[in-house]
């Protein structure tokens, strides 16, 4: 399988996360604005953690996560990819974004998602991929709604309510 380092999009730039983000990555991770929905701040080591359990992804999948930049500036936007995780006890691969604030509402996360999508449905084959977000984030929901993904149902993730969107091939 062929790995994908690195990719464009219409005003972005991905690269395949690497230790080299851990700072740019660590302060994402500190702003309570961004982590709201998604599990929380994060210290430094939980951080690096999050990089090291995504680069084991990278190599036992063949895929996982890139970080984005601007392409006019080179300012870090945020990261986005597609993972394996388990949902109610099933194996699937899931769609996930996450944007520093000031990039927020600006159709960079639907931008990211296009792409990435194009990556696991036509270059991984992937049959399926999912999407899920906490029940009150409305702005993640109209994101995967605009990429075409179909609600699903409610489930409890990481003991919070979360909605279930999925897009089949």
């Amino acid at each position: 399988m062929q790995l994908i380092n690195t990719f464009t999009t219409q005003r972005l730039f991905a690269e395949r996360l690497r230790f080299k983000h851990l700072n740019e990555l660590h302060c994402m991770h500190q702003d309570a604005q961004v982590m709201a929905t998604l599990g929380g701040v994060r210290s430094d080591e939980e951080t690096r953690l999050f990089i090291l359990n995504n680069l084991n992804h990278w190599q036992h999948y063949g895929f996982g996560l890139w970080v984005f930049r601007d392409k006019i500036n080179n300012q870090f936007v945020g990261r986005a990819g597609l993972r394996n995780t388990e949902v109610e006890g099933n194996d699937e691969v899931e769609l996930t974004y996450a944007l520093i604030a000031k990039f927020w509402a600006k159709g960079l996360a639907t931008e990211m998602g296009e792409k990435i999508l194009k990556i696991g449905f036509e270059l991984l084959r992937l049959p399926e991929i999912v999407c899920f977000t906490l029940t009150t984030n409305q702005a993640s929901q109209r994101v995967m709604e605009k990429l075409g993904f179909k609600y699903e149902r409610e489930i409890i993730h990481a003991n919070l309510p979360h909605l279930v969107y999925r897009l089949k091939v």
